[in-house]
């Protein structure tokens, strides 16, 4: 028998999550069952969506997030023992999966797959670049803004997991790229490291006034991560017929009641806007694609995936916190 560890959310988070909302529960794992793989967990993702997901899911639940395992015991032919395969099964040592088994929340059930090639690169990855935050940004700004080299691109939260890797998509497809970061720090990496073309600290800046010097000729994507005032004022300066793909609204993720912001109609209809939610489950059937391309832009060194390592399963509260504080530059991974 093997002893596990999960996180479990007791409560509903009411503002910033509590560590009390959780527990960590301690239990037997029943023998494997025909077609069940057992996993030892390596890595675990925190992102933006937990947090917002949980309002919507009835407490008591596992603590869901993508994971990199390796497989310890198997009755399923297609996970031998020994490779790694990625699952959503979040905040715990080790756990048993069964591909068909159902997910917790609105989630997909074909999220339990092999862990892609990354041919020599960092398996963290699989929960980052070339897991799921890799794709939401690979298919949510190719797909939605559709940009054309030449277009200016405006990226928010652009020092994250997503944000960082749209900023470099666009750069590669010949797009020039601001983005809206928290700190300094930040900034300086964006524009030294990653190759943005300039890189706000919204902070510090007036946003209206740093804008129209950085994209004097008007921006004709926006990808927006935070929501909030700053997304008002990104789209008033939006061109003609400019794109706007909406990924997230972490600025309000922790409010207790929704903020105000200046109405978006009036640059909507005069611009004639397209703007458009996305969630990345969309195209969950072309995620291997998605990965493909991935792998192939980090080994050429035209992308470069930046990780946030935390160390200790007893650690994931605090790197969870962190990230939606903005602690993280790059992707939030904890290894187990």
């Amino acid at each position: 028998m093997v002893k596990a560890r999960k996180w479990v959310v007791k409560k509903h988070f009411d503002g910033v999550p509590k560590l009390s909302d959780f527990e960590i529960v301690e239990y037997e794992l029943p023998p494997l069952k025909d077609g069940e793989v057992l996993l030892k967990t390596e890595w675990v993702s925190v992102d933006p969506y937990l947090r917002a997901y949980n309002p919507n899911i009835p407490v008591p639940y596992d603590q869901f997030s993508f994971q990199v395992g390796v497989v310890k015991e198997t009755k399923n032919p297609k996970f031998p023992v020994g490779i790694k395969v990625v699952t959503h099964k979040g905040w715990c040592d080790y756990v048993i999966v069964n591909e068909t088994s159902p997910e917790v929340g609105h989630f997909p059930k074909a999220l339990t797959y092999k862990l892609p090639d990354l041919q020599g690169l960092s398996p963290s990855l699989g929960v980052g670049a070339v897991g799921m935050p890799g794709v939401t940004a690979y298919f949510g700004f190719l797909e939605v803004c559709q940009p054309k080299a030449g277009e200016t691109v405006v990226v928010t939260g652009a020092a994250g997991a997503v944000g960082s890797l749209v900023g470099q998509i666009a750069k590669i497809k010949g797009c020039k790229v601001i983005g809206f970061a928290g700190s300094e720090e930040k900034c300086q990496w964006l524009e030294k490291e990653l190759g943005f073309d300039k890189a706000l600290n919204y902070k510090k800046v007036d946003a209206q006034t740093a804008l129209k010097a950085a994209a004097p000729k008007g921006i004709d994507c926006y990808f927006d991560n935070v929501g909030g005032e700053l997304s008002s004022t990104i789209i008033s300066q939006m061109n003609t017929r400019g794109r706007v793909a909406v990924c997230g609204s972490i600025s309000a993720y922790n409010d207790k009641e929704m903020p105000k912001a200046s109405i978006l109609q009036p640059s909507i209809v005069f611009k004639e806007l397209r703007i458009e939610g996305l969630i990345v489950w969309r195209w969950i059937d072309r995620w291997t694609e998605g990965f493909t391309q991935l792998v192939a832009w980090i080994k050429s060194g035209q992308l470069k995936p930046a990780e946030h390592v935390t160390e200790g399963f007893d650690k994931l509260y605090d790197a969870f916190v962190g990230m939606l504080a903005g602690e993280n530059t790059g992707k939030a991974v904890v290894k187990v």
